[in-house]
């Protein structure tokens, strides 16, 4: 009889991880525990959930802004003790420096990184050109719409060739049109540089469209409730959004957060 194959390791582990907060004034707030979870190198992962549930607090503890109050979390068997540049950031906001121009706000963590001015110039414009932004080197944040300042900020976290990719509802500023093309590119330009991105969404039909495996967590306390594959094939487009695999996997996803929206609601700090 043969073993059982041996599995490659996660790429990204959080285990048994809680988040605990002491206010001045009241009681501690639980807002995360218990989560456990596996991304697998290169996969695409989506984590949903009611408001409050704590899905950016789960991806600040990744980044290692903050730390759990319990458990730990590993990138490459590597325990996570702080910020490194191995985690590339994306938030909702922009977060671009406003006197930099699109070429410096690229290479701003290759600078800080010591990478050669020539390089690090090199590395800019290639990803910069990889966005859809040749021509618009020279332009500052001000000058650009929130679509292509989305743009400027997936650039800059990928021109330092992060390990992961994390990404906190990164299209939830802009309108229907520009996300909808914004979603198309990160498929694009996941497919083509092959990165193993953890994505946080509130949007149900985002979540299925780009993801490997989609995470929906509880009310808080936050909890992983339960895991989809999504297995729609890839290469994805906009057209999968109609089908009926598409919608049978999208009314489950709903109903999980439904429930948890109900128990929240009618929970006596809801």
């Amino acid at each position: 009889m043969r073993d059982a194959p041996t599995l490659a390791p996660a790429k990204l582990r959080i285990a048994d991880v809680a988040l605990r907060f002491t206010p001045r004034r009241g009681p501690t707030v639980t807002a995360l525990e218990r989560i456990s979870l596996d991304v697998r190198d290169k996969e695409f992962s989506v984590i949903v959930g009611p408001s409050g549930c704590g899905k950016t607090s789960l991806l600040r503890l990744v980044a290692g802004l903050i730390e759990p109050s319990e458990g730990a979390i590993w990138l490459d068997e590597r325990r996570v003790t702080g910020p490194g540049r191995d985690r590339g950031m994306v938030f909702q906001s922009y977060t671009l420096f406003p006197w930099l121009t699109v070429q410096q706000n690229v290479e701003f963590g290759l600078k800080v990184a010591g990478t050669p001015p020539t390089q690090r110039r090199e590395i800019a414009r290639r990803f910069i050109a990889q966005v859809g932004l040749d021509g618009f080197e020279g332009h500052y944040p001000k000058q650009l719409s929130g679509g292509m300042m989305q743009r400027v900020a997936l650039a800059r976290a990928l021109a330092n060739d992060p390990a992961v990719l994390l990404m906190d509802e990164p299209f939830g500023a802009l309108d229907s049109q520009t996300r909808s093309l914004m979603q198309e590119l990160l498929l694009d330009i996941w497919q083509h540089f092959s990165k193993t991105v953890l994505f946080i969404t509130h949007d149900i039909d985002e979540s299925i469209l780009l993801g490997d495996r989609v995470y929906v967590m509880t009310a808080r306390p936050g909890r992983i409730k339960e895991m989809i594959e999504i297995d729609l094939p890839r290469p994805r487009s906009v057209d999968v959004l109609t089908s009926e695999a598409f919608m049978t996997i999208k009314r489950r996803i709903m109903r999980l957060i439904h429930e948890e929206a109900v128990r929240s609601f009618a929970a006596p700090d809801g």
